[in-house]
């Protein structure tokens, strides 16, 4: 079974920074798109950013400048740093992986990490 687990959530000041990571752990023969998600209260899921496999990323436009997502192909790891937070970052963000098992190919979703960000 593949599960992927966030950690690194927590309760910030408006310009501080936190640093969120997931870990994909379970039977896993490859990993392709990595991204980060957040849905804030009464608002639609949103992409924050994404990474492929070759380390390529994708930025929200409301998140471009502050954050930055890595990944560690070797350790199927993936961060989200996260600068100059502000009220409206606050949401659950969600690790996202589509990971090849070797029997199939599918999107998995970790569990959530809060992050709040107070003014």
């Amino acid at each position: 079974q593949v599960h992927l687990v966030e950690s690194g959530g927590g309760l910030v000041q408006a310009g501080g920074s936190l640093r969120l990571s997931c870990v994909a752990s379970g039977s896993i023969v490859s990993i392709n798109v990595m991204a980060w998600y957040r849905q804030a209260p009464g608002k639609q899921r949103e992409l924050v950013a994404s990474t492929n496999a070759d380390r390529s990323t994708l930025y929200a436009d409301s998140v471009k400048g502050r954050f930055t997502i890595s990944r560690d192909n070797t350790k199927n790891t993936l961060d989200l740093q996260m600068n100059s937070l502000k009220p409206e970052d606050t949401a659950v963000y969600y690790c996202n992986a589509d990971i090849n098992t070797g029997w199939s190919l599918r999107s998995y979703w970790g569990q959530g990490t809060q992050v709040t960000v107070s003014s």
